[in-house]
C-alpha cells in the first residue's frame, strides 16, 4: 500500500490517484490511502500514527477508534504500532458496484482531548470479472430492403469491473455483411451496434449467424461472447413509435412488489401482422430485469421487488416496441424512487463509562454517533435525553455527540441513573430509536457520621453490678461500604478529676456503653463526657455527641441520729421539771440521711415508753413533748425508745433510747441517775470474755498483762476511796462544758457541771451548778451557788 501524491497537471493522470483529507475538529488536511480489492484481512494500509503526527503510545492513551461511514467495522487500528490494517477482505464490486472511484470513508476519534480526523480509503479495482452478455443468443430480424449503413443496436455486455478493467470494445467474427461498432451509452456504458455493409438478399441467404465478442482492458484481457442470429424478413417499412419518450414517473420506495408503475404505448402505421406491436425491455441490466417487468401485450410496467431509495435513487429503463414485421421502436422510462421514512435512526456507541465517582467535575460518560439512512427531512435527526437528569448532550463533530455530566453527582441522593438517549428523525411519520445507558455513581467519603441525638441522657441506679449495660449510642453514615463503617470511642474529658476510663467503657462496633464499676450516688451524682463516631473512609470523617449519666439514688443508707448522742456507756438523759405543762418540749431528735429525695424524708415515732400516754413525739420534726400534767406519783425515771425511719423502699430506720428524769426544779441538789438495765447480751459478752481469758491463761505473758491490769484498776479504786467524795483537786478531774442551744429541751442555752462521787455505787448526782447564765427554776430568787469539783461533766438541753 502506498500513499498517493499529487501529480503535475502536465503529466498523464494515473488512474485512482487522489488526495485524502483527514478532517480534525480544526479541519487539518492530510492524504488519502489506497488499497487493491481482494487484499487479505490484516494487511497493512498505512502508518496512521505517523501520518497524524502522533506517537504510537498516544493512540492507546487517547482511546483511538476507527469508524466507517457504512456502519461496518472494515478497518482495524493497531494501538501498539499505530498501523491501520484491514479487518476483512474488501470486494470493490460489492461495496461500490459501478461507482468509480470506490472510496470508503472513515473517521478516527481520539479522547483527552476529544478530536476527530476524517479519512478516505480508495479501493482499487482488479480485473477479476469477465464481460457477460445477458443472453447467450440474440435474434435480429432485418427486412431485406435494409440499406447498407443501417445501424442495428445489440444488447450490451455487463462487466462488473471498472476503469481500464471494464468493458472496452466489441468485435464480431469476420463476414461480408456486417461489422460492429463500439458505442458509448449516455450513462457511460459501451454497447455494440451492428453496421450493415451491403444489401441483403433474402432469397440468397435468409439467415446469418455472427459471434459477438466483448473485451475488457485488463492485462491479460478477459472476454465474453454471444451468438447473433439475423433473420432477413420481407419488407416492413414502418417501425413502431412510442407516444411519449422519455416517460417520467415517480414511485414510492414503500410500493409493494407487483405494483403497477406505468403503461407505455407505441403505434405502428403498418397493418396486419406488421402493425401488431409487442413490448419488451431493451438492453436491461440485471438490476433492472430483477426490479421491473413489462407486459408484452399491454405495455404495463410493474415492480418485481421492493425499491430501496438508500441503494438506488432512480432508474432509466430502456424499452422496445416491436411490430409483427420485426421493426422496433425504442423509448426510455425514467423512474424516480421517492424516499419514504422507512429507516429508523441509528445510534453507535464509540466509548462508554459505566461508573462515575460522586462530586467529580464534568465527566464524559459516552461518545456516540447518530445517523439515518433516509434522505432529506427523513434523514435529519434530533438527539435528546430526559430533562430531569444531571446530564447534557454536546454535539462535538458532525453527527457525533458526547454525553457529559452537567454538575457533580451525589450518590447519597441517587446511586444509579438510567439515561435513555432518544434519536428521532424529521420524517412523516417520525421514527425513533432509543438506547439506554446505565451509570453507577461510586461512593466518596463525603459524609461524616451523624448521631441520632445531639446529646444522650442515661440513668443508672447506684450500686449497680460491674460491666452493666447502661445504654447505647447510635450514629448513621449515608456513605457506602467502608466509608459508612462506624467505630465508636470515648473522647478525652476536660475534667481532670473524672477518671472516665475507670467508670465507662464503650463497644467500638455497636456503641453500647457499660459501667465498669458500681456507682455511688452519695459520691458521684452525675457526670458527662463526649463520645466520637469515626468512619473508615480516607480521609476518615467523625462527629461527636454529649453523654450525660445521672446516678439514681437507692435507699442504701439508714438514718443517722445526730442528737441525742448515743454511746455504749450510758444513754442520753433529759431533765423534766414536774411542774411542766402539757406540750412541754422535752427534747428534739435530730437525724440525717445520706440518701436523697424521698429516701431522705425522715419520720419519727415513739415506739416504747415507761409510762405510756405521758409523752408523745411529733412525726415530722422529731420533738418529744409531754402529753399531760405530771403528778406526784409519777416515777422519777422514764425510758423512751424512739424510732427514726426514712421514706425509701424498703424503708430503713434507726432507734435511739432516751432517759428522762423528773426533777422538782433544776436547783434540786441531788439528782439520782437512772439505773441502767443490764442487757442479757452484756452478760453473754462477759462470759465470752472470761472464756477467752481462760483460754489465753496458758500464756504467761498474757496472764501477766491481766494481772497488771487488775492491779492498776484496784489501785485506782483505792485512790478514789481515799479522796472521800468530791474533795479531789480540780486539776485531777477537769470539768467538761458543752454548750447546747435553745433548740433542745429548754428554751434557752445553758451550761451545767454534773459531778459524780468516785465511790457512788448508784451513780447519783451529788450536785448541779449552772455556769452561764444562772438558772432559776421554780424559785427565781434561789441561786445555785455551790461549786463542786467533778470527775465527769454532762451537758443537757
Amino acid at each position: 500500500m502506498e500513499k498517493l501524491e499529487k501529480i503535475h497537471p502536465n503529466r498523464q493522470v494515473i488512474p485512482f490517484l487522489f488526495m485524502l483529507v483527514l478532517v480534525q475538529v480544526c479541519s487539518e488536511p492530510t492524504t488519502r490511502y489506497s488499497i487493491l480489492e481482494e487484499t487479505e484481512s490484516g494487511s497493512f494500509v498505512a502508518h496512521l500514527a505517523k501520518d497524524l503526527g502522533l506517537r504510537s503510545g498516544d493512540l492507546t492513551a487517547r482511546s483511538a477508534r476507527v469508524v466507517s461511514d457504512d456502519y461496518k467495522q472494515r478497518l482495524l487500528l493497531d494501538p501498539e504500532t499505530g498501523d491501520l490494517l484491514l479487518r476483512e477482505k474488501l470486494d470493490r464490486e460489492e461495496l461500490c458496484a459501478s461507482v468509480d472511484p470506490c472510496v470508503l470513508h472513515f473517521q478516527v476519534s481520539l479522547e483527552k482531548p476529544v478530536q476527530y480526523f476524517q479519512g478516505e480509503l480508495l479501493i482499487q479495482d482488479i480485473n477479476d470479472h469477465s464481460p457477460e452478455f445477458p443472453d447467450k443468443e440474440m435474434l435480429l430480424k432485418i427486412p431485406e430492403n435494409s440499406q447498407p449503413g443501417t445501424l442495428l443496436p445489440l444488447n450490451l455486455a455487463q462487466d462488473l469491473d471498472v476503469g481500464s478493467n471494464g468493458l472496452q470494445q466489441y468485435t464480431v467474427n469476420p463476414n461480408s455483411h456486417f461489422h460492429v461498432l463500439t458505442r458509448n451509452h449516455t450513462e457511460g456504458k459501451k454497447y455494440p451496434e451492428l453496421v450493415q455493409d451491403r444489401a441483403l438478399d433474402r432469397e440468397e441467404q435468409a439467415e446469418l449467424s455472427l459471434t459477438l465478442t466483448a473485451l475488457d482492458g485488463g492485462s491479460p484481457p478477459r472476454s465474453g461472447t454471444a451468438m447473433v442470429r439475423i433473420l432477413i424478413l420481407d419488407i416492413n417499412d414502418n417501425a413502431p413509435e412510442f407516444v411519449n419518450t422519455p416517460y417520467e414517473v415517480q414511485v414510492l420506495e414503500s410500493s409493494l412488489p407487483d405494483s403497477p408503475v406505468l403503461t407505455v404505448l407505441a403505434h405502428d402505421a403498418d397493418a396486419g401482422n406488421f402493425g401488431r406491436v409487442s413490448y419488451g425491455l431493451f438492453q436491461a441490466s440485471d438490476e433492472i430485469q430483477q426490479t421491473f417487468s413489462i407486459n408484452e401485450i399491454t405495455g404495463e410496467i410493474r415492480l418485481r421487488k421492493k425499491l430501496d431509495f438508500e441503494k438506488i435513487k432512480s432508474y432509466c429503463v430502456q424499452i422496445e416496441a416491436t411490430d409483427g414485421g420485426g421493426l422496433s421502436g425504442k423509448g426510455s422510462v425514467v423512474i424516480e424512487v421517492v424516499d419514504v421514512n422507512d429507516n429508523a435512526p441509528e445510534l453507535t456507541i464509540s466509548s462508554l463509562t459505566s461508573s462515575v465517582p460522586e462530586n467529580a467535575p464534568e465527566t464524559i460518560i459516552s461518545i456516540f454517533r447518530v445517523g439515518d439512512r433516509d434522505s432529506g427531512e427523513n434523514g435529519k435527526v434530533v438527539c435528546s435525553i430526559a430533562e430531569n437528569l444531571p446530564f447534557i448532550l454536546k454535539s462535538t463533530f458532525k453527527n457525533f455527540y458526547t454525553l457529559v455530566t452537567e454538575s457533580p453527582l451525589d450518590r447519597e441522593s441517587r446511586a444509579e441513573y438510567n439515561i435513555t438517549i432518544t434519536v428521532t428523525d424529521m420524517g412523516t411519520p417520525r421514527l425513533t430509536t432509543q438506547h439506554t445507558i446505565t451509570v453507577q455513581v461510586s461512593d466518596v467519603n463525603d459524609n461524616a457520621p451523624v448521631f441520632t441525638q445531639t446529646s444522650y441522657t442515661l440513668f443508672v441506679q447506684e450500686n449497680n453490678s460491674p460491666a452493666l449495660h447502661i445504654g447505647t449510642i447510635s450514629a448513621t453514615d449515608s456513605d457506602l461500604g467502608s466509608n459508612a463503617h462506624i467505630t465508636y470511642s470515648l473522647l478525652p474529658t476536660q475534667d481532670p478529676q473524672l477518671a472516665l476510663d475507670s467508670l465507662i467503657s464503650i463497644n467500638a462496633d455497636n456503641g453500647q456503653l457499660f459501667a465498669l464499676r458500681a456507682l455511688d450516688y452519695e459520691t458521684l451524682q452525675t457526670f458527662e463526657f463526649h463520645v466520637g463516631a469515626t468512619d473508615q473512609g480516607s480521609p476518615a470523617l467523625s462527629s461527636q455527641a454529649l453523654v450525660q449519666v445521672l446516678v439514681l439514688d437507692a435507699n442504701d443508707n439508714a438514718p443517722f441520729v445526730l442528737y441525742p448522742l448515743q454511746n455504749a456507756s450510758a444513754p442520753c438523759t433529759e431533765l423534766l421539771p414536774r411542774a411542766a405543762e402539757p406540750g412541754y418540749l422535752v427534747t428534739k431528735v435530730v437525724a440525717v440521711d445520706r440518701d436523697s429525695g424521698q429516701n431522705a424524708w425522715l419520720s419519727f415515732q415513739l415506739l416504747k415508753a415507761t409510762e405510756p400516754g405521758l409523752f408523745n413525739m411529733w412525726a415530722h420534726n422529731g420533738e418529744v413533748r409531754t402529753s399531760r400534767l405530771l403528778s406526784e406519783r409519777e416515777a422519777p425515771k422514764h425510758r423512751l425508745l424512739l424510732l427514726v425511719k426514712d421514706n425509701g423502699d424498703p424503708p430503713r430506720s434507726a432507734s435511739v433510747t432516751l432517759h428522762v428524769l423528773l426533777v422538782d426544779g433544776f436547783s434540786q441538789p441531788y439528782l439520782p441517775l437512772p439505773e441502767v438495765a443490764r442487757d442479757p447480751a452484756q452478760d453473754e459478752d462477759v462470759l465470752t470474755l472470761y472464756l477467752v481469758i481462760a483460754l489465753a491463761s496458758v500464756s504467761s505473758i498474757f496472764l501477766l498483762s491481766v494481772l497488771l491490769f487488775v492491779g492498776v484498776r484496784l489501785c485506782r479504786r483505792a485512790r478514789a476511796a481515799s479522796l472521800g467524795g468530791c474533795s479531789v483537786p480540780e486539776g485531777h478531774f477537769p470539768g467538761h462544758l458543752v454548750d447546747v442551744s435553745g433548740t433542745g429541751t429548754l428554751s434557752q442555752s445553758y451550761q451545767y457541771e454534773v459531778c459524780l462521787t468516785g465511790d457512788s455505787g448508784t451513780g447519783e448526782f451529788k450536785f448541779l451548778k449552772p455556769m452561764i447564765p444562772e438558772l432559776l427554776v421554780q424559785d427565781p430568787g434561789r441561786e445555785l451557788k455551790e461549786n463542786l469539783h467533778c470527775r465527769d461533766s454532762f451537758v443537757f438541753s
